[in-house]
């Protein structure tokens, strides 16, 4: 049998499937809910100081999200190749991806300030974001990006320990995370403990010192364990090979570009929200952050299926692999059609926890409804693209995720919000569209490339 889901003698069966898949993911989990915390407790904390301050901190915070996309993506390329080369037994090439890695993170983080002290006003202003709270959104974008070189050695050292199947050292760090910043949040947004009161500023600034804290403590954590002494990280001080960087960059950039196509189209449409007003655009960050928050789940489990099907590929276990992926894009489906239902019930609670604006949670109200429907896609496309990340296939999924939601997804979109100024659910329409196609598509790739490397490795 050769079907992506049917175990057979060679392959696992689901529950042992299940196990392997939630022992690395759980830690991914907590991981990722934690900085959907994070993200949460910036809106709602920004929400109880004005709706000025909570549209700044939504459009700043997407813009923002475009600079981290690029980086994630890029060292993003670090997992799967340290998953390859685990899985074969060659654990001391690894380390040298790694201080490339890092080499590449500080380099990508200088344009990224550059932009933000520079270019972003500019931009802002040419788009048409409302004035009300355009000056405080690039305050918050300048603060934010100065965390920039932290947060982008700590994706490299992290995807390093994500590659090798060591994930708990991941979700400490991202538990230490969620509380620093919330705590300097409380202290630098609301002026606690002598501190001035800087309200959505004070946001950036919490965000940019807890990027750095967890570089340094993950680290200070790889120096000092003895897991990751056979990978040689940091025993020598190697300058910048360009053939590694190459490699990265070639399986990074289409992540990239993958990543930014998804994050950028959630990103644009919260710029094209803020043309329309500050309680328009603070229903959509309501919304979109609860939805951010429940596709924590099945980003992680992306990444986890990228690790499994990486190893299984090193060890030269095609079938595995293939059974592997294929389980895992179903675990993704199932739970986000578990959230979807949840959001059918509850979404009136949900809004509540963020504002008590009865215009704010009017709107909001009504796209949890749009983001019910279109979850299950979100989550069947993630997985299948950890899966195909997995076989270091990415450049096939930049060109769907592409035009799924920039050819058919952003057009629906502004035409919703600008040409036809249309109520908000009808642009979030957009989304239902290019996620569900991007899920048909990016599964219809992986059962073809999985069944092609099947029948290539299998003994005549």
């Amino acid at each position: 049998m050769t079907g992506i889901v049917t175990p057979t003698e060679n392959n696992p069966n689901w529950s042992n499937e299940t196990g392997r898949l939630l022992r690395l993911a759980g830690p991914l989990i907590v991981n990722n809910l934690s900085i959907a915390g994070m993200q949460f407790a910036d809106t709602v904390m920004s929400g109880r100081i004005s709706a000025k301050a909570l549209a700044a901190v939504a459009v700043g915070g997407s813009v923002w999200m475009f600079a981290f996309s690029i980086g994630l993506g890029m060292l993003m390329a670090i997992s799967p190749i340290a998953a390859r080369h685990h899985g074969g037994g060659n654990s001391q090439l690894i380390g040298r991806y790694t201080r490339q890695g890092i080499y590449l993170g500080l380099a990508l983080a200088i344009p990224v300030i550059f932009a933000a002290q520079y270019a972003v006003q500019p931009l802002l202003e040419l788009i048409g974001i409302d004035p009300e709270f355009r000056e405080l959104t690039v305050s918050y974008i300048k603060a934010i990006t100065l965390g920039a070189p932290g947060m982008f050695v700590f994706l490299a050292l992290r995807f390093t320990t994500e590659g090798i199947g060591v994930t708990k050292p991941i979700m400490y760090t991202s538990i230490f995370a969620l509380i620093c910043n919330a705590v300097l949040n409380y202290v630098l947004m609301f002026g606690h403990f002598g501190a001035p009161a800087l309200g959505a500023i004070g946001c950036g600034l919490a965000s940019a010192i807890t990027m750095w804290l967890i570089a340094g403590i993950l680290t200070a954590y790889v120096v000092i364990s003895r897991t990751y002494r056979p990978l040689q990280i940091f025993a020598r001080l190697a300058p910048p090979r360009l053939h590694v960087l190459k490699e990265i960059a070639s399986v990074g950039i289409p992540i990239a570009v993958t990543i930014t196509a998804e994050i950028g189209l959630f990103n644009v449409v919260a710029i094209l929200m803020g043309t329309r007003g500050a309680e328009i655009t603070a229903a959509h960050q309501i919304a979109i952050n609860f939805a951010a928050t429940m596709f924590m789940v099945p980003l992680a489990l992306s990444s986890a299926i990228t690790i499994r099907v990486g190893h299984e590929l090193g060890a030269g276990n095609h079938r595995r692999a293939r059974y592997t992926g294929g389980f895992g894009i179903f675990v993704c489906g199932i739970f986000m059609s578990c959230s979807a239902l949840f959001l059918l019930v509850f979404r009136d609670a949900v809004v509540t926890l963020y504002t008590d604006d009865p215009i704010v949670k009017g709107i909001a109200i009504s796209l949890l409804l749009m983001a019910a429907i279109f979850q299950i896609g979100d989550g069947i496309q993630i997985g299948a693209a950890g899966a195909l990340r997995g076989y270091k296939d990415t450049r096939m999924p930049m060109l769907i995720n592409t035009f799924a939601y920039w050819v058919l997804a952003f057009p629906l979109a502004y035409l919703a919000a600008i040409t036809y100024t249309m109520p908000p659910n009808y642009i979030w329409g957009g989304f239902v569209i290019g996620l569900s196609v991007a899920a048909i598509l990016l599964t219809w790739r992986y059962a073809m490339l999985s069944k092609a490397y099947l029948f290539a490795y299998s003994p005549p």
